[in-house]
């Protein structure tokens, strides 16, 4: 299955970063602001959604009298700041890619969020320079859970997608990477718990820590012979 991968392919927010914790927050922010009860089936419904959908989703469904661009500007600042300071990779993330890039594999990025905010985190996080290609579903004109925005990362790494492995962390993004013809790697997040279960189902592996394989974990060990990385 994995034998000939010459390219993989990472989310970023709940994949590489730590990070799916200030979005909730800021979600429950907004709505508290306005004495708004945060509905059950929020998570699942943006959970693949650009900054600006987000915003546009919020006024639509809570009926708010701001304007979309206002909404996101409420909180940008933060966003920026925390990303600028306080969103850490996931551990382990960072050793492995640079296993990668020291065996030659091609690295891509395909996030939801923005590219301002994207290169602020990979940067900050010292990593920016080891990807070969960063798309941001803005690129596309469907969200993760279709094709599109692998197939344009794969094709901005000269790959075929027969060639790539992409890791996720959410069902509906998983899903999106098998249409795409990839292979699909599962990455625990637990503010994506609720789905992991349908993620192991979807996936072709999974993993719960990036240490398991750079440390050579035999319950991973044939990801990373496949990917001739030990």
């Amino acid at each position: 299955m994995l034998k000939n991968t010459k390219g993989v392919i990472f989310d970023m927010d709940g994949t590489l970063v730590d990070s799916m914790w200030l979005w909730e927050s800021i979600d429950r922010k907004i709505l508290n602001k306005r004495n708004i009860p945060m509905p059950e089936n929020l998570k699942q419904d943006i959970q693949t959604m650009t900054f600006y959908e987000v915003a546009k989703y919020f006024k639509n469904r809570f009926n708010l009298p701001e304007s979309i661009e206002e909404i996101q500007n409420e909180c940008y600042d933060t966003c920026v700041y925390e990303y600028s300071t306080n969103i850490p990779l996931k551990h382990g993330a960072r050793e492995f890619l640079l296993l990668l890039k020291q065996k030659g594999i091609k690295i891509g990025l395909a996030t939801s969020n923005s590219r301002e905010l994207t290169e602020i985190s990979l940067k900050k996080n010292k990593v920016y320079d080891l990807f070969d290609a960063i798309t941001t579903v803005s690129e596309v004109k469907r969200g993760k859970s279709f094709p599109d925005i692998f197939l344009l990362t794969a094709k901005k790494l000269n790959l075929s997608p027969k060639d790539c492995i992409v890791f996720e962390d959410i069902l509906p993004a998983v899903k999106g990477a098998k249409a795409a013809g990839m292979s699909v790697v599962g990455v625990y997040d637990f503010y994506s718990d609720y789905q992991w279960d349908d993620v192991i189902k979807h996936a072709d592996m999974y993993i719960f820590k990036y240490k398991d394989l750079t440390e050579g974990s035999v319950k991973f060990s044939s990801l990373s012979e496949l990917l001739n990385i030990m």
